[in-house]
């Protein structure tokens, strides 16, 4: 068996592309405004956060960018984030993480105004997913279920098992499927009999954040695989590779769909960043309500 390879990147120029067309909606003097807050100076927050502002511009919103030295005091972040809160043209905010030492990451996510938090890890937000209720999803876990759903539309009755079980990503993604109707193991690198439980697996999402972990031998044979991780591997002589959790090569002589990394599930975040500031900004205008634009704010 050769497995298909899910094209993250692929769908999610298609995604922005949809995108820019419903931006395009909102009058030129109120589109949708995206704040992005960068405080130090670690150099791949840099490279992400430019990425975020570029693709911002391109779908036709409002990027709005801060960047604060690695010195900034908790409470200057925190009184910026309640000026955004308050700040009408503003519709989402994202603080990117990680944050110096000095700094609570848990004070900074709170003191987001729940409407507004894009990142969705406001608890306000990860209460809602977990009962049920509407609010704004993980860019990342949303990203998943996209790229898995163009494997299978129907996941209804299927085994999951998300390897990890961080709140940003292994959490929601629980949810998420068990919204679908799948029957859901959040497993992690500590589970006894770990392959064994993955074995079980029609689903497994992988986001335990070590390189090349899950190997073909503990995949069920035509299982979709979404593979999270994002990993660095230096090898002496040799250029940097970017690996996943899993084990790319074998898994493809296993299952039946995976993604690559990279290629994956990275393109899906910014592109539902996006799709969760647009939503945001309908929100705020009293706008979600048909159907039309429930279906589009489904995942």
């Amino acid at each position: 068996m050769t497995a298909a390879r899910i094209d993250g990147a692929a769908e999610a120029r298609r995604l922005r592309q949809e995108i820019a067309r419903q931006v395009t909606a909102f009058p030129q003097h109120d589109r949708p405004g995206l704040a992005v807050v960068l405080v130090g100076d670690d150099p791949a927050s840099g490279v992400y956060v430019r990425s975020k502002a570029r693709m911002t511009a391109e779908v036709g919103m409002n990027s709005i960018e801060h960047r604060l030295p690695a010195s900034t005091e908790e409470a200057e972040l925190l009184i910026l984030i309640d000026q955004l809160n308050r700040d009408e043209a503003v519709d989402g905010i994202l603080v990117q993480l990680p944050l110096p030492p000095s700094i609570d990451p848990l004070k900074v996510i709170q003191a987001i105004d729940p409407s507004k938090d894009v990142d969705g890890f406001h608890p306000q937000n990860a209460g809602a997913l977990a009962t049920g209720m509407s609010g704004l999803v993980p860019c990342t876990p949303r990203g998943a279920l996209h790229l898995l759903k163009t494997a299978r539309e129907d996941l209804s009755g299927l085994s999951a098992v998300i390897v990890g079980r961080s709140n940003i990503v292994g959490k929601p993604m629980a949810h998420l499927l068990l919204a679908e109707n799948c029957t859901v193991t959040l497993a992690h690198s500590r589970s006894i009999n770990l392959p064994d439980i993955v074995r079980q697996a029609d689903i497994v999402v992988a986001a335990v954040g070590r390189p090349e972990f899950i190997r073909g031998s503990w995949l069920k044979p035509g299982a979709i695989v979404i593979d999270v991780g994002i990993n660095r591997i230096s090898e002496a002589g040799a250029k940097d590779r970017i690996v996943g959790d899993v084990a790319f090569a074998e898994a493809s002589n296993v299952v039946s769909a995976l993604t690559p990394v990279p290629g994956g599930v990275g393109p899906m975040t910014i592109a539902y960043l996006l799709q969760n500031t647009l939503d945001a900004a309908r929100r705020r205008r009293g706008v979600i309500g048909s159907a039309q634009d429930e279906a589009a704010s489904s995942l």
